[in-house]
């Protein structure tokens, strides 16, 4: 009874769009006051407790550190290294937006960041080299959603604190199913090129090409900085959100001399704005999951979906058509905090590696970021190309289905993930 109370106020608070934060927050005051003898008084606590979490710092100082390399000019040199490096290929600038992309979201873990950051300067080069709207706009949306998959992801933290998994074991097993991404939807894109016919391809120099590799060295250290310290058990996830982002000042500041006092300004205002709007949600998403404990709905869940006896296979299709469509609806970090962890206690009963499943959790919100009619990828494309929103959803429809192949691949081929994890911590996983 109690949990069907609280799902319906939750469902009734976001149909009547009721802020995320408050339509989690309604149902959990509503529940502990009608139904138990507990003062409301405490989640005021549970408020504080969801964000009194060691394992948080990192994402505040990763979402700066991405504000840094955007406003500091490390976006633009890894933009130039990769012109070089695939502009040759038939579809060369196509190609080079979506690597682009792949090496930006190694750098920032943020989706909607790397389609500002990457859109904003490679839909003109689309756009100049006779690619169509659709094809550009959809290219952009879909190859950023790559970011919340390759480390360091903001997402994948946020599992990490609700779970208790390893957010180092997470980063690793999400390089793998990032590359299997960025694969699938590079044999679309080189289907589209050749069937549109090929389109202009750029020769390089091999003086140039060493020039602009020099100048990427700075930038492309900050990913070597991250993963290596934490697979080299230098320092945790948090003390490399915090190296990686004094890196990127110093290069910033005194190796591309780009960051100026106001770009430093904007740089924090900007984060700090999106921080606010992660944090809260994962307040408000930390008390509803307490409030759930206390009526033993997480418990309940996994002794029901256990007794029908269904398989592994069953159990993750399950979570890909529930986060699938939670990505529809509701901001990403709300869906994470509010329903990963009451995945997490069936997916361990079933059997299912705890890495595995986070990342598959991961991968489904990437999807949602570029799925209506919530995908903030659409929203920041929309501000970037000055498409109408009806024209973009149109346009990442074929990218979306090949989205949906990644994720079958990812979902039911474990290796994918879980091969560099078991070569990175081979005695704990």
């Amino acid at each position: 009874m109690v949990t069907a109370f609280i799902g319906v106020v939750l469902a009734i608070c976001l149909f009547l769009g009721i802020p995320i934060f408050m339509s989690l927050s309604i149902p959990s005051f509503l529940a502990l006051d009608l139904f138990t003898s507990i003062s409301v008084e405490v989640m005021v606590q549970r408020f504080f407790g969801g964000l009194d979490k060691f394992g948080l710092m990192a994402m505040p100082l990763f979402i700066f550190g991405a504000e840094i390399m955007l406003q500091g000019g490390i976006a633009r040199k890894l933009l130039d290294f990769t012109k070089y490096l695939v502009s040759w290929l038939p579809g060369g600038t196509a190609f080079t937006t979506h690597i682009a992309c792949l090496f930006f979201g190694a750098l920032c873990g943020s989706s909607p960041a790397t389609v500002a950051a990457i859109g904003g300067v490679m839909y003109p080069e689309l756009r100049k080299d006779n690619y169509d709207e659709d094809f550009s706009v959809g290219l952009i949306s879909s190859s950023s959603a790559v970011a919340l998959l390759i480390p360091p992801s903001v997402t994948m933290i946020l599992y990490g604190v609700a779970t208790g998994t390893s957010v180092g074991g997470l980063f690793v097993g999400g390089i793998g199913a990032g590359i299997a991404y960025s694969l699938v939807l590079s044999v679309y894109i080189l289907f589209w090129v050749m069937k549109k016919g090929d389109k202009t391809r750029q020769t390089i120099s091999f003086k140039g090409f060493g020039r602009v590799a020099l100048n990427a060295i700075p930038a492309m250290l900050i990913p070597v900085i991250i993963l290596g310290g934490i697979y080299g058990g230098i320092f945790t996830p948090t003390e490399a959100a915090a190296v990686s982002t004094a890196f990127s000042i110093f290069v910033s500041l005194f190796i591309y001399k780009e960051l100026t006092f106001k770009k430093l300004w904007t740089a924090c205002v900007n984060s700090g704005i999106v921080c606010a709007q992660v944090l809260i949600l994962t307040s408000a998403a930390a008390a509803l999951g307490w409030v759930l404990t206390v009526f033993k709905v997480p418990q309940n869940l996994a002794q029901g979906f256990l007794s029908t006896g269904a398989s592994q296979i069953v159990f993750l299709l399950f979570v890909n058509i529930i986060f699938l469509i939670a990505g529809m609806f509701m901001d990403g970090s709300g869906a994470v905090t509010l329903l990963a962890p009451l995945v997490y206690p069936i997916g361990l009963a079933m059997g299912v590696h705890p890495v595995h499943l986070g990342v598959l959790v991961t991968t489904n919100i990437a999807i949602g970021n570029m799925t209506p009619p919530v995908g903030l990828n659409l929203f920041v494309a929309n501000g970037v190309t000055g498409l109408p929103l009806t024209k973009i959803i149109k346009a990442v429809t074929p990218f979306l289905i090949a989205a949906l192949i990644a994720l079958a691949l990812i979902s039911f081929v474990p290796e994918i993930t879980l091969f560099l994890v078991r070569m990175a911590y081979p005695a704990s996983f």
